[in-house]
């Protein structure tokens, strides 16, 4: 049997709405995340005394940085999803970019925005 080169017409579609699917939860994830990002709320420490106040800075100061760095990961997954659907529009969907082999149908179940085999990762990883 003749191996393909690429994911046929209807095997893209069925990409296609995976990856918008999780496009749109991530959009609401980071959504989330930002409003976390820019919420004001003091959690009414302002009449408790001053060693407390700056304990909670310091711990809303770790906590935003956390919040940035999870926004910013959520930010760079959607571009890696939007990458995707490009690649679906131009049919290039599903091929390693190193070995210019289909990646198995499992891998992008799970791991929508893969450009890589498990063979071209694994070697990555070496």
């Amino acid at each position: 049997m003749k191996e393909t080169t690429r994911y046929s017409d209807a095997e893209l579609e069925e990409f296609k709405v995976l990856i918008e699917q999780k496009l749109a939860e991530a959009q609401e994830h980071l959504k989330l995340l930002k409003g976390s990002l820019s919420h004001t709320d003091d959690h009414g420490t302002n009449d408790t005394g001053r060693t407390f106040n700056m304990m909670e800075d310091g711990s809303d100061t770790l906590s935003r940085e956390e919040v940035a760095q999870l926004a910013s990961r959520q930010e760079k997954f959607i571009q890696n999803l939007h990458n995707a659907l490009i690649r679906i529009e131009n049919k290039t969907y599903g091929i390693c970019r190193v070995t210019g082999k289909k990646i198995q149908k499992e891998r992008l179940l799970l791991v929508p925005h893969a450009t890589l085999s498990i063979e071209a990762k694994n070697n990555e990883q070496k």
